[in-house]
């Protein structure tokens, strides 16, 4: 039996939030926003694909930058049938003055016939078409893709005063079947672009927004659990420290993280858990993983499937691929650099029951001092465009990367190294302290190690800057002097 909806309950409700009024100060994305409003002044009609990681702020982005001026605007439907997803175009077409009596489309070539004819009416120069959710529109057999191909190629293409405004967070559709597609939509996307997370400067004018006092060394606890999700921020408490936020969010019984993580990857991906098993091999080590090694822990075969998923995990920001220094291409390493991800395989898989206070009475355990570090030296490589502008080479040429000392016994690992035009190489230490941290006998010994097998191993005949990036800066000591020339504290991260 075939089921209607009433159009006084669900849909109502569905466009009344749409549409409510948003209040909230749109907090950086200037760059976004620039390029957005910059589609008014185009000559042609413009295509546009926007994606990102889920929760990432993509549809607030838009629709603050059009501030809903929207001719048209519909949002598909999660999990819904062919019939139910023609209604919800249907009455999106009615709320901008379709004509109450008809009945929704056939099929989807009817639909967007309906869309274009009612746009043909209307005056003005650029009509801003907004389609959230693309790819849920995509039901099996329904011939959605083609539709939507012939109503750009035949129609709106061949004007000059259209703008289609696309945006899905299910990362492997939007790749694939948009950014990628071989067949009628190939290379129609006249521009594409991709939300990231919020840097730390962004968070704190979104917690400044909402009159948080949290000092800069709490905000980056955050940070390291939380990464720049402007979603997951929403959620803090202004008046509650870093660790009581965590607590309430990841481990209470009803914290909205604490089972964000299956719901994340099966909203992103088609057969997310090949995506969750390449990110749970990555995470076992550190400095990243070769494909190969991907594939040994995995279990997943090699081929193009492979290489799919690690296009799809890298586009969605869970994994970076690097080539260490020295290295050739074939040597890329793959990542974990989603914040979340990272916690939540650390902290919350597996718990099934949680003791109250779980995460503050463990601020001080092997377990918290050893992922804090790691998390750490992930938050300053999201942020080496700050660390540059602080040493005051933003305009220098330089490439980052890894090395690793290929000595037997040596153990020289740089977890951040910048090598730059001007003939000088950075080498980055990174140390996360609830102090100012000092350089003990031992670790300038190990420094000092580092250098030196830097040096010989690579032959460079360049400059080498050890510099080192804390939260509290560094104590003047008897091994400090000397050794350190560059000194960087958790401020610079928050430059904008």
């Amino acid at each position: 039996m075939k089921v209607r909806f009433g159009y006084n309950s669900f849909f109502e409700y569905i466009y009344s939030q749409n549409e409510k009024q948003m209040t909230n100060p749109i907090i950086g994305r200037n760059k976004e926003i620039a390029l957005l409003k910059g589609l008014a002044n185009s000559s042609k009609s413009e295509f546009v694909a926007v994606y990102g990681r889920r929760r990432v702020g993509k549809t607030f982005l838009i629709r603050r930058a059009f501030e809903q001026g929207f001719a048209f605007q519909v949002t598909g439907l999660a999990n819904a049938s062919l019939e139910q997803q023609l209604l919800n175009f249907h009455v999106a077409l009615e709320k901008i003055g379709a004509n109450p009596s008809d009945k929704p489309a056939e099929n989807w070539l009817y639909a967007f016939l309906r869309l274009s004819n009612h746009l043909e009416k209307l005056a003005g120069n650029k009509k801003v078409i907004f389609i959230d959710e693309l790819p849920w529109f995509d039901t099996k057999g329904s011939g959605f893709v083609q539709a939507l191909e012939h109503f750009w190629n035949s129609w709106a293409s061949a004007r000059s005063d259209i703008i289609l405004i696309t945006c899905g967070s299910a990362a492997s559709w939007m790749i694939n079947k948009l950014l990628n597609n071989h067949g009628g939509l190939h290379n129609r996307v006249t521009k594409r672009l991709k939300i990231n997370p919020f840097t730390l400067h962004e968070c704190e004018a979104f917690l400044r927004a909402r009159n948080s006092s949290l000092e800069r060394y709490q905000i980056i606890q955050l940070y390291m659990a939380l990464g720049g999700i402007p979603f997951y921020w929403d959620e803090v408490e202004p008046n509650q420290s870093a660790a009581q936020n965590i607590e309430q969010l990841c481990f209470s019984e009803n914290g909205p993280l604490r089972t964000e993580f299956n719901n994340l990857f099966s909203s992103l991906f088609s057969h997310s858990e090949r995506h969750i098993a390449v990110v749970r091999a990555i995470a076992n080590k550190a400095m990243g993983l070769t494909r190969e090694e991907i594939i040994a822990i995995s279990g997943l075969p090699n081929g193009g499937t492979m290489s799919t998923l690690l296009q799809e995990l890298e586009e969605s920001g869970f994994i970076r691929r690097y080539v260490p220094f020295g290295k050739k291409t074939r040597n890329s390493l793959y990542q974990l650099v989603d914040f979340y991800t990272l916690f939540y395989l650390r902290f919350l898989e597996g718990l099934v029951e949680i003791e109250e206070n779980h995460w503050i009475n463990g601020l001080d355990n092997p377990q918290f001092r050893a992922w804090s570090g790691y998390a750490f030296e992930q938050v300053c490589l999201y942020h080496v465009a700050q660390i540059k502008k602080a040493l005051g080479i933003s305009g220098v040429q330089t490439s980052t990367s890894v090395w690793r000392g290929s000595s037997g016994g040596s153990g020289a690992q740089i977890d951040l190294l910048i090598d730059r035009r001007d003939q000088v190489i950075n080498l980055c230490e990174m140390k996360y302290s609830v102090n100012e941290y000092s350089i003990d006998k031992k670790y300038a010994e190990e420094l000092r190690n580092k250098v030196g097998v830097f040096k010989a191993e690579t032959g460079t005949k360049k400059s080498v800057f050890l510099t080192m990036v804390t939260t509290f800066g560094l104590k003047q000591n008897q091994h400090s002097l000397g050794l350190v020339q560059n000194e960087l504290r958790m401020e610079v991260l928050f430059e904008g």
